[in-house]
């Protein structure tokens, strides 16, 4: 029997070998670096507070990034669902159209449209539409998720309101005995949101997952201290996100919001990035978010003035304030004539510039004490 001849291959270079992993794969799977990086974020989602989007992205505004799964988990009444609502809003009016999964039967239309969303079948032209939509299972979520990633080719923004009181369909059809389905949900969800992970990636989708913030019960004291929160949905989940913020009430504060009468109308929040594959886990900020006023809203500017505390640029003695310009002049103002003096545009501008180089770029240039972007309350860790 003739021997046969082996065939030499040549070698191939590395455009011709990515063309023959990608028709291998059925789909561009292999990419040039040098010319185009498939994980980068290629345009992020306002949150409505620009000092949040100021901590999120080392080096740049940041936002909620598209292409990535990121959660907002907090403790009750800390603004999880107005902060969700005031995303969907932002990325409607950026052209991303909005499916919005509600579990919690808690979603208000005139809510919604207090803070922007566009909630009628004819969104204007240059905005994305908004859908709503039962969350009756994890399962059907998920499967829902992947067969709009499928069928729409524009970027979409999914909000999960909340994956902790979503049941999967066994608990649905079972009976209220928590051991029967005791494991099952969290594989559930760790199996769907790797799935979709890759399909959000490529198509400039984002997938925002709201959770509760738990007390961790535990015998171990040790955890009880480093630890004292956990999220529903197991362990794996966090691994699937690019970001986590974390809602939790200012420390040493009353966490509503009055208003003159003594009725509650917000809540004062801490954000902590739990995660952020940004270069800036750990960092925080804090403001107020108002959701039972006339217009509800994140008390974005108010929270400025808190922010560029650390800047030299502003200096305090006794009652009064000082904020000092480029060219050596400052103007004077109390504290209680903050949102006044804003509307001075050189004012502001100068306030938003100061934001950028103390906010922003001192954390880049690694410049000053690590506890002045981590720690906003200097609390002991």
């Amino acid at each position: 029997m003739a021997k046969q001849k082996a065939q030499k291959l040549g070698r191939l270079n590395l455009k011709e070998m990515r063309k023959l992993v990608n028709k291998k794969a059925g789909t561009e799977i292999a990419f040039s670096l040098a010319e185009e990086n498939p994980t980068d974020v290629r345009s992020w989602i306002p949150t409505g507070s620009r000092w949040l989007d100021s901590i999120i992205c080392k080096g740049k505004l940041g936002g909620v990034p598209l292409g990535k799964v990121v959660e907002i988990a907090g403790q009750e009444s800390t603004g999880k669902s107005y902060m969700a609502a005031q995303v969907a809003a932002n990325a409607q009016k950026m052209g991303i159209d909005v499916v919005y999964f509600d579990s919690e039967s808690a979603i208000d239309s005139v809510f919604l449209e207090r803070v922007g969303c566009h909630l009628g079948d004819s969104p204007p032209d240059g905005m994305g539409w908004f859908m709503y939509t039962q969350a009756y299972s994890v399962e059907t979520v998920l499967e829902t998720i992947e067969e709009m990633l499928g069928t729409n080719d524009n970027s979409m923004l999914f909000v999960w309101d909340s994956v902790a009181q979503t049941p999967c369909e066994t608990d649905i059809a079972g009976d209220f005995n928590p051991q029967s389905s005791m494991a099952l949900k969290p594989r559930i969800l760790s199996k769907g949101v790797q799935k979709l992970t890759q399909p959000i990636a490529n198509t400039q989708s984002t997938l925002l997952v709201l959770n509760q913030l738990k007390t961790n019960i535990t015998s171990n004291v040790a955890e009880a201290m480093t630890t004292p929160w956990f999220t529903p949905g197991g362990k794996s989940l966090p691994y699937t996100y690019s970001l986590r913020m974390w809602l939790t009430s200012r420390k040493a504060k009353a966490s509503f919001v009055t208003d003159e009468n003594g009725f509650r109308v917000g809540s004062e929040v801490k954000v902590t990035l739990k995660k952020s594959r940004f270069g800036t886990q750990g960092r925080q900020c804090t403001f107020k978010i108002l959701w039972g006023a006339e217009d509800a809203c994140i008390q974005d500017e108010e929270s400025w003035f808190e922010a560029i505390k650390i800047s030299e640029s502003l200096q305090n003695s006794g009652a009064w304030f000082s904020l000092f310009y480029e060219d050596g002049t400052s103007e004077k103002f109390q504290a209680s004539k903050w949102k006044e003096k804003l509307k001075s545009e050189k004012f502001k501008a100068r306030v938003l510039q100061l934001m950028d180089e103390e906010i922003i770029m001192r954390f880049e240039n690694k410049d000053g004490k690590a506890e002045a972007f981590y720690d906003i309350d200097n609390e002991e860790k």
